[in-house]
């Protein structure tokens, strides 16, 4: 039996409506954070520059708000003229007042206790649109509230989460239309991406990153393992007025370390593919890792700029995949335009022309096991990077680690795992975690700086001259996005999994990020 609550604590209202032209236009409102990305280019940089690399040193925590319960705190907070709205896990949502932390409203939802999830009770963030809060769910739903009350104005399921499908993505809000992708690559199911009408709640569009017979790519997938080939899309994507192109990345196929019983190469399974936001119309795709035997996610978030390729000026994508290289493509045709690896590898012996991966042999999972670089983790993963346009960087998360790949018996039961294998550590090795600093155009390494173990936190820059970043022990930081040199740091006192965002409210700005299982919030003495 599922049970929606929605507590109202305390009546606030936005000061207008957050049309799609408002988050369009974001540059215009830097007081802000009105998506996931902080833009639809998802660029994660803030305009503001009151904390800056001589001011950062006074920055002090002003508030924090407590979750209540264990699982792990993944949200990106969206500020709208000084309110902010977080999810918290499994699938609740909150509104906070910026100034002080205080709760607005709280709408918590009783999920059932069946939910078969990978890996963890997680939610990584709400859509804002006009004067609603958009929220997925762990047991596979859409949920519009409204943004002054938190009371629910419609609920739609999005599948049957018996199935092994569940929502943990933040929505993207764009026209008149929500775009919400799924998780559940582990349970063997067929991947989408859908699109609802932001008013009715009525499906707009889906599209199978899976193609089924007679569709374009199914024959890629030996027999009917297409069933069953996950591909799921558990990372917000990224959108182009321009192009009116939604771009979004897509998971490993199914099973993940088997892939004797799915040959071909699994379209379009870790790709990045490019759609048209009114019809779904697949213009292109790019596929990274043809026939992935390693679990290498092309989740990440891809990152659009203008810049000069190859003699050109073309409209670019940024890609800082899994797999350890870093892609940038013609963001207009998909066109390969230059790959470079950000982190080691072992199992490529390169990229052709065309940006498919040189195989080196025996680098696939076996039976006794094959030492093979990167982890399951990958050289990065879906926290978020960050793209400055002022000190014209790329930055992003980069762990360095390898894993010994088993394969084993695909055995296929709806619900239950369908991973067909597994990975277990390197004797001996020490995993380590730095902060990249890239040349976009190229991936060049500018500067890196250490961030510890194994951190699972996304990367903030901002006018100021700063790149935000987390370690492995807690900490949260601040270096210089010119030259990686340490400029402030707090310890937060818990594990950071999530991405932080700069807002101001009053004139001033502000710096937030969860961890632990806290919200903190940190601004100038």
């Amino acid at each position: 039996m599922r049970i929606i609550v929605a507590a109202l604590v305390l009546a606030t209202s936005l000061s207008a409506q957050v049309s799609y032209e408002r988050i369009r236009d974001a540059q215009n409102e830097p007081h802000n954070w009105l998506t996931y990305s902080g833009n639809y280019s998802s660029h994660r940089h803030s305009p503001l520059t009151e904390i800056n690399r001589d001011s950062v040193a006074d920055l002090v925590p002003l508030w924090s708000y407590q979750k209540n319960t264990l699982h792990k705190f993944e949200t990106t907070p969206i500020v709208v003229d000084g309110v902010m709205f977080i999810s918290e896990p499994p699938s609740d949502v909150t509104a906070l007042d910026t100034r002080t932390g205080r709760p607005l409203w709280k709408y918590t939802r009783q999920l059932p206790t069946d939910i078969p999830v990978c890996c963890g009770w997680v939610n990584r963030g709400v859509a804002v649109l006009g004067d609603t809060v958009y929220v997925g769910t762990l047991d596979a739903h859409l949920v519009a509230l409204d943004a002054n009350s938190g009371l629910v104005r419609w609920d739609i399921e999005v599948t049957d989460y018996k199935h092994g499908v569940s929502v943990t993505v933040a929505p993207l809000a764009v026209k008149d239309k929500i775009v919400v992708g799924m998780a559940g690559g582990e349970y063997g199911v067929r991947g989408f991406l859908d699109a609802y009408d932001a008013k009715t709640g009525e499906r707009a569009w889906r599209f199978q990153t899976v193609p089924g017979p007679g569709e374009p790519g199914n024959e890629t997938w030996a027999g009917d393992s297409w069933k069953r080939g996950s591909a799921t899309t558990w990372v917000t994507g990224s959108y182009d007025p321009d192009t009116n192109l939604v771009y979004w990345g897509t998971g490993n196929p199914g099973p993940d370390w088997n892939g004797e019983v799915r040959l071909g190469d699994n379209l379009y399974s870790d790709s990045l593919i490019a759609l048209d936001l009114d019809s779904a119309e697949l213009k292109w795709y790019f596929q990274f890792t043809p026939h992935d035997v390693h679990d290498w996610d092309s989740t990440e978030v891809p990152v659009l700029m203008d810049g000069v390729v190859r003699g050109q000026q073309r409209k670019l994508v940024l890609f800082a995949n899994r797999n350890a290289f870093y892609y940038v493509l013609d963001r207009q045709t998909g066109e390969f335009l230059q790959a470079k690896a950000f982190a080691k590898q072992t199992w490529a012996e390169g990229l052709d022309d065309s940006g498919r991966p040189m195989r080196l042999p025996n680098t696939a999972p076996s039976i006794e096991g094959t030492t093979v670089y990167p982890a399951v983790p990958g050289a990065t993963n879906w926290i978020s990077p960050s793209y400055s346009p002022v000190d014209h960087l790329f930055f992003v998360t980069t762990l360095e680690m390898g894993h010994i790949f088993h394969r084993g018996e695909a055995i296929y039961k709806e619900g239950s795992l369908y991973n067909a294998g597994g990975a277990r550590e390197i004797p001996d090795e020490e995993p380590y975690t730095e902060i990249r600093a890239l040349e976009p155009e190229t991936g060049a390494l500018k500067w890196a700086f250490p961030a510890g173990g194994r951190t699972r936190a996304g990367v903030l820059s901002t006018a100021g001259g700063l790149v935000f970043g987390s370690g492995s022990d807690g900490s949260f930081f601040a270096l210089d996005s010119k030259t990686g040199q340490p400029l402030w740091h707090f310890q937060t006192g818990g594990t950071i999994t999530s991405n932080p965002i700069s807002y101001s409210v009053d004139g001033k700005q502000h710096i937030a990020i969860a961890a632990g299982h806290a919200l903190y919030v940190f601004g100038l003495k």
